[in-house]
Parts: C-alpha cells; sequence; structure tokens
C-alpha cells in the first residue's frame, strides 16, 4: 500500500472524513490541531493511503517535534490522551503505523510514539510499551437520577449535596474572567502536584480554536473561586481535559459539584459518553476518583518505536524526583514559566 504526507491543516478533506468516522474524537478535531501548531509550532501530519484528490478512507495524524532536549521525534500525538489510527481495518491500520516506522527512520528520529487505545503491539516490527495510564469513560444513556445513583455515595453524593447546601455559585463559559479563574486554580494544583503548569497561552489558543466546543466550569464560595474544570466536546462525546481546585476549600465538595454539572448538561444537549480522560498509574486519587463517579476503566498504553541502533529512551527516575523538588520552591512567576519552557519539549 502507498502512503501519502498531507499537510492537514490545509486539506479540505479532513474535516468530512473525521465526522464521519466512529473512531475519531475531540483530538483529531481541527481545532484541536490548530491549537497545537498556534502554541508549539509543531505541524500536524497525515498519513494516508488516499491520493491526492481522492476521499480520505484512512489516516495516520502526527507530529514532528524538534527538541535540542528531547530530541528529533515523530508523536500521534502530541498533548493529546490519545489518538486513534483511523482505518477501516487492522490491516489498514497496520500499514499506516508502517509507513510512520518508515518516515522515522528516514528522518533519522530518536522514536516515534503511537498514542492508540490498541491492547495488542503493533505488528510492524520493534514497537514496545513506553507508558501505561487508566483511561475512563462514562456512558450517559441512563436517565439522570439513574446515573447519580451510580455515584459514590459517601464520597461523591455526599458531597454534590454539600456543595448545593453551601450555594456554590456555579458559572460556565468561554470568558477571559473564567480563563484567568481557571488558570489560576489550575496553577495552585499544579504546584501541590510538584509540576509546572501549561502555559497560559495554550488555553488562550485553545479556546480561541475551539470556539464553543470548549467549556470552563467554575464553581465559587462568595468570591472565592473553589474548582474548575475545561472540557471539549466533538460529535457526541463530552471530554474532561483540565482542572484545578483550592485545596483549602475542598471540603465544600466543588470538584464532584461539576462533574455533576457536567454530566447533567451533557445529558441536555444529547451527548452519549463522558470521556473523563487518561490518568497516570502513580496518581491513584484521581482513578479512585474517576471510579467513584461510576466510569468504566479501561488500560491505555502507549506504543515506542526506536531503530535498531537507537539509545534507550526513557527518562531517568532521579531527573524527574529533582524536578518535583525544584518545581515545589518556585515563586508562581518562575512556575509558570518553566511550564512554558518545558512543555514544548516534552509533549
Amino acid at each position: 500500500m502507498t502512503v501519502f504526507a498531507v499537510d492537514v491543516l490545509t486539506d479540505q478533506r479532513w474535516d468530512d472524513f473525521i465526522l464521519r468516522h466512529p473512531c475519531a474524537g475531540v483530538f483529531h478535531s481541527r481545532g484541536w490541531l490548530e491549537a497545537l501548531y498556534r502554541t508549539y509550532q509543531c505541524r500536524p501530519a497525515l498519513l494516508t493511503s488516499s491520493g491526492p484528490g481522492e476521499p480520505l478512507k484512512d489516516g495516520l495524524l502526527f507530529c514532528e517535534m524538534q527538541s535540542w532536549i528531547t530530541g528529533q521525534r515523530m508523536v500521534s500525538l502530541p498533548f493529546s490522551d490519545r489518538c486513534e489510527v483511523l482505518s477501516g481495518d487492522a490491516a489498514g491500520q497496520q500499514k499506516l503505523v508502517a509507513g510512520l516506522r518508515d518516515l522515522a527512520d528516514r528522518h533519522r528520529c530518536r522514536y516515534a510514539e503511537i498514542r492508540s487505545s490498541w491492547e495488542s503491539e503493533p505488528a510492524a516490527g520493534n514497537w514496545r510499551p513506553s507508558e501505561h495510564f487508566c483511561w475512563h469513560r462514562m456512558a450517559l444513556e441512563a436517565p439522570l437520577q439513574q446515573l447519580f445513583s451510580r455515584l459514590h455515595k459517601d464520597c461523591v453524593q455526599r458531597k454534590v449535596r454539600r456543595a448545593e447546601k453551601e450555594n456554590l455559585q456555579y458559572e460556565n463559559g468561554r470568558s477571559k474572567a473564567l480563563l484567568q479563574r481557571f488558570y489560576e486554580l489550575l496553577l495552585q494544583t499544579r504546584r501541590r502536584h510538584c509540576l509546572p503548569p501549561q502555559s497560559y497561552q495554550w488555553f488562550q489558543n485553545l479556546m480561541a480554536a475551539m470556539g464553543e466546543s470548549l467549556t470552563i466550569r467554575v464553581a465559587s464560595k462568595g468570591r472565592r473561586p473553589v474548582a474548575a474544570i475545561l472540557t471539549l466536546s466533538y460529535k457526541s462525546t463530552l471530554t474532561y481535559k483540565y482542572g484545578g481546585s483550592d485545596g483549602s476549600l475542598n471540603h465544600y465538595g466543588g470538584m464532584p459539584f461539576l462533574f455533576w454539572k457536567a454530566v447533567q448538561e451533557a445529558k441536555a444537549e444529547g451527548m452519549s459518553a463522558f470521556d473523563l480522560g487518561r490518568s497516570a498509574l502513580n496518581n491513584q486519587g484521581l482513578i479512585t476518583f474517576k471510579d467513584r463517579l461510576g466510569a468504566q476503566r479501561t488500560e491505555l498504553t502507549y506504543w515506542r518505536y526506536s531503530g535498531e541502533k537507537a539509545a534507550n529512551t526513557g527518562y531517568p527516575a532521579w531527573l524527574s524526583r529533582a524536578g518535583k523538588q525544584i518545581f515545589r520552591w518556585l515563586p508562581d512567576g518562575l512556575l509558570v514559566n518553566s511550564g512554558k519552557f518545558l512543555y514544548k519539549h516534552f509533549g
């Protein structure tokens, strides 16, 4: 099978193809791809067996990333929880994956990575698991009352009722004021986890590119923001992507309250699923929280190809631990700037 490389941002066939393909999600959408390009200057490309002028029948999205820290690499798709290889059958998928492997070899990349929900190893050869995550998804077909009954009685239902009893103010939308409140809470949360936040510019670009598909939800007690989440909608799925909270106000139940609000609004808009995204295996608190929302948990494995002569592509654990110790003590301005610098190298 001949494989063609296409500039997906200029190819007008892409939007119609992903609307029709049942496995296409928000990370395939043009808005997400444009935000990636505007923020990180990584131009999304597409491998497809469809020639110029033919309707698209398959596709593998990727970005070629260049960094003096992490080297040259091909990722499908950076900064994205998962990005399915879109094809009509398994054989077609494997051909596209082999095309990415061959392209990575020709460009002498350090590695290529596939972030798909495959359960078995790609057959193209020399692919190995690189990272493992939990991925949670809520089906929304049941009536609201039944969905509420699936929430953990003590840890979620009780906190939702506590938030309502405390009269937490609720706002949703895409205003600059909501974005600012969301980002302040995100910064607090990333600091608690000893990690830098994504840049404010990333969220500005994402809001501009996604338009009405992006929603920020904020819960406040009086004038103090308690919690905030950012969701993306595409076709019949609502996707949770980012969240933050004021740790000193968690007893108000702001985060469970916002997730329940998101479920209610998704149901009202006719959505059939709430994608809660990936969770690192060592983040047991986040995994447990998503379990208690009544979401179904599955394993998500990323697959990485490196040439026979390539060195180990993993990063030393001590380097991650040292970075967290540094981030713990950085003032807000330096913490934000460190994220602005680092994310373009490690996406």
